[in-house]
């Protein structure tokens, strides 16, 4: 079965052709990261703007190295949500227009059900699992018993830990996008900082950043106040221990408590070095999934992936009347099913 993926929730335009949910025989991503750069994130009018010049050319590139012609194409998936609203409706009209041009099945795609599933691409998904979505906009812990059953029984009260990256990097002075740079820079220095860890006192497994990042900004705050130096390295590598290790611990209490050994690491912090060798440390006797690199970040393969598996659980098909939705809770696009 060949998918045609289609991915614009943000700043990346993306196609993917992939075969039977695993094979990748394309994708091609077009980034915005460059043009956002000066304005230190992404500003959702330009971003728009670029996607709606660059789809077509993704769209015929996609293809073209896939070696494939748009009649052999079998589903076509898209995101649907959530995400930039302007991005979003870019994607889906592609798609739509796409489905409508040449008589295929069409499927709107959670963004983040796209995260989670980049895993299937490389690894074997093994049930029951958790799975733990770490991503600019996302925080969250989900009880997967099988293929596309969502349980979400933790989440960021406030900020998301890319989000709270990219805050760190904007007050010690680093570039956009800000999480690869702290990242970077962590494994250069020690943690002399001893920044708060955040495990909340009501026992649940949801997670809590702003109390976290606003400790780095009064540091350095006081520190230029007495005009004294920050050691950059330090303070990220204090920034990403704190992080990591309440990330980490949570995860293996809520997969101990549910009595599972699988867990999946999912979304764009996924490629966080730090983040993978804290799990390589601690999670022994548990199987750890985490993705390569190119599957971290937004693309497309992830989101044909994740529509190969969703044609089986949810055979339902989109017409012409599927639209964005950049508010998409993954709970009400997939609502658990009752054994």
């Amino acid at each position: 079965m060949l998918v045609l993926g289609v991915e614009s929730s943000c700043d990346e335009t993306s196609v993917a052709v992939v075969k039977d949910g695993k094979e990748v025989l394309s994708c091609f991503t077009n980034t915005q990261i460059k043009i956002h750069e000066k304005f230190g994130g992404v500003v959702p009018e330009v971003a728009s703007r670029h996607h709606v010049y660059q789809v077509s050319m993704v769209f015929e590139e996609a293809l073209k190295a896939a070696g494939v012609t748009p009649e052999e194409i079998d589903l076509v998936a898209v995101t649907e949500g959530p995400g930039l609203i302007g991005s979003l409706l870019v994607g889906v009209n592609a798609a739509k227009t796409f489905s409508m041009m040449y008589h295929k099945p069409l499927i709107g795609v959670h963004h983040l059900a796209g995260h989670i599933y980049a895993n299937a691409i490389e690894h074997e998904m093994k049930f029951p699992c958790i799975a733990l979505l770490v991503s600019g906009g996302n925080t969250e812990l989900i009880y997967m018993k099988k293929h596309f059953s969502f349980e979400i029984l933790g989440q960021t009260l406030d900020d998301a830990v890319g989000e709270a990256y990219d805050k760190v990097a904007r007050v010690v002075g680093l570039p956009y996008p800000g999480g690869p740079h702290v990242d970077r820079l962590a494994h250069e220095g020690k943690d002399t900082y001893h920044l708060p860890r955040v495990y909340l006192e009501d026992g649940s497994y949801n997670f809590s950043f702003s109390g976290l990042k606003s400790a780095v900004i009064n540091l350095a705050h006081n520190a230029n106040q007495r005009g004294e130096e920050i050691n950059v390295n330090d303070l990220c590598a204090s920034f990403q221990d704190s992080v990591t290790e309440v990330l980490v611990r949570k995860t293996l209490a809520l997969a101990k408590e549910k009595g599972v050994e699988n867990i999946i690491v999912a979304g764009g912090v996924s490629a966080n070095k730090g983040l993978k060798e804290r799990f390589m440390a601690e999670a022994k006797g548990f199987n750890v999934c985490i993705p390569s690199i190119k599957y971290c970040t937004d693309n497309a393969a992830m989101i044909a992936a994740a529509g190969y598996y969703q044609y089986q659980e949810y055979p339902g098909l989109a017409d012409l009347r599927l639209n964005a939705d950049a508010s998409l809770e993954l709970e009400d696009k997939y609502p658990l099913k009752e054994e």
